[in-house]
């Protein structure tokens, strides 16, 4: 079957829901792949998928086929989704559930763990990081805050930050070496 995507657009422009329905089919998982990407969570990524599949049918008039393809658009427009959730207090609030400790505890807690399952690096890569370190990593790079926010969350210069950050690397690429 082939399908007339310009007609389809036309149609969904229009409001016709059976238009939509096409159109999510073919785009859905698609979008929904690319949110999840951003955001990390997949049951999060399929409730933003439905918002912007909101969005899209909201605002359909505004689509304009001189400016880009539709997916692009719809794409244009998950991705502003997405990051606007990753920015926002609610997401961040939700990655400060789990401490960086967590993840080391386990990692110490694990005599059973054989060279094999210590291939990823883990244990070897954190070992002797001072707290400082373990903050600043903690924050960056599995929390996603930038450097402006860990300076306003820690209550220390950006540039603070900075070195810090650049020294824990210093030492974890140290680590690599061991």
């Amino acid at each position: 079957m082939v399908i007339d995507l310009d007609n389809l657009i036309v149609r969904f422009k229009e409001k016709d829901p059976t238009a939509f329905d096409q159109l999510h089919g073919m785009y859905a998982e698609n979008i929904c792949g690319v949110i999840n990407t951003i955001v990390r969570d997949p049951e999060r990524a399929q409730e933003l998928c439905q918002d912007v599949f909101v969005k899209i049918w909201h605002n359909a008039e505004s689509y304009d086929s001189s400016k880009g393809r539709f997916f692009t658009w719809i794409l244009n427009i998950a991705r502003n989704t997405a990051i606007d959730e990753v920015r926002s207090k609610s997401h961040k609030n939700q990655k400060k559930n789990l401490h960086v400790d967590f993840f080391v505890g386990i990692l110490e807690g694990q005599d059973n763990m054989d060279s094999k399952t210590d291939t990823i690096g883990l244990k070897k890569l954190l070992q002797n990081l001072k707290a400082k370190c373990t903050q600043i990593i903690e924050l960056l790079y599995f929390k996603g805050y930038t450097q402006k926010e860990v300076s306003e969350e820690l209550a220390i210069p950006i540039g603070t930050v900075k070195t810090r950050n650049r020294s824990c690397i210093g030492q974890i690429r140290e680590n690599l070496k061991l």
